[in-house]
């Protein structure tokens, strides 16, 4: 049972749970604005008249399709996913850039076999080319 209560207070599954309850409250404020305010936008745009995408269906053999539900989810999912690009994983991305440019090479390209050789190797391990290190080439 220790170990149980250990893995649960972990901070990794602790802050899952937290990221879990925010989607899902995010995800319920994003349906929201998109019932209460695009959809109203939509209709003024279109006439003046709200249109209501959750009635929009069809009909096939006895079939009922709900293609107008289907767009308000996939509006739904437009949103939410260009929120998490622009707000996550597009700052998340420049910043470990950042870091990666901060780095100094400690490998190189065997110009014959094109494989990667440490900096100051002598011989390459793949092909056995002889290499002259960056610090003995005459200049």
């Amino acid at each position: 049972m220790g170990g149980f209560k250990k893995f649960l207070l972990r901070g990794n599954i602790v802050e899952l749970a937290v990221a879990v309850i925010v989607g899902a409250t995010f995800s319920g404020l994003v349906q929201a604005l998109v019932a209460d305010l695009i959809t109203p936008l939509i209709g003024a745009i279109t006439g003046g008249r709200q249109p209501d995408f959750a009635s929009y269906t069809f009909t096939v053999n006895g079939s009922r399709f709900k293609y107008g539900d289907f767009l308000n989810h996939l509006l739904t999912f437009l949103i939410i996913a260009g929120v998490v690009y622009w707000l996550v994983v597009a700052p998340m991305s420049r910043l470990i850039s950042m870091f990666e440019g901060d780095k100094a090479a400690t490998t190189k390209e065997c110009p014959e076999c094109l494989s990667d050789i440490p900096v100051e190797a002598r011989r390459c391990a793949s092909c056995t080319v002889e290499l002259v290190p960056e610090s003995e080439k005459p200049r």
